[in-house]
């Protein structure tokens, strides 16, 4: 079986920035033992800010910010909970920064 995709959203917020979500379905291995390929990014002026993903050989991650750290994967709706989570915190970031 190779990957199916089952879900895409690609959206503009408010502010002009990209929302990306793509989610496949593909054979369980080593790598992705849930059977699940995920990519999720929130982008701001063509730059990555937060960032959900499982790319080959690197496993569950989180890029925030400038960081990159592990990501522990539940479920799909998990990991979407958790990147709309970031995704609000930044913009709230974003937001009183510019008040300042």
């Amino acid at each position: 079986m190779k990957a199916k995709l089952i879900k895409h959203d690609k959206i503009t917020d408010e502010a002009g920035n990209t929302i990306e979500i793509k989610m496949w379905v593909v054979p369980e291995t080593a790598d992705k033992p849930y059977g699940f390929k995920y990519s999720l990014v929130y982008i701001v002026n063509n730059k990555r800010i937060v960032g959900y993903d499982n790319a080959e050989g690197k496993g569950d991650h989180r890029h925030y910010k400038e960081g990159e750290e592990p990501y522990l994967f539940v479920s799909l709706e998990k990991l979407a909970e958790d990147f709309y989570r970031d995704v609000e915190q930044t913009k709230k970031e974003r937001y009183e920064n510019q008040k300042s």
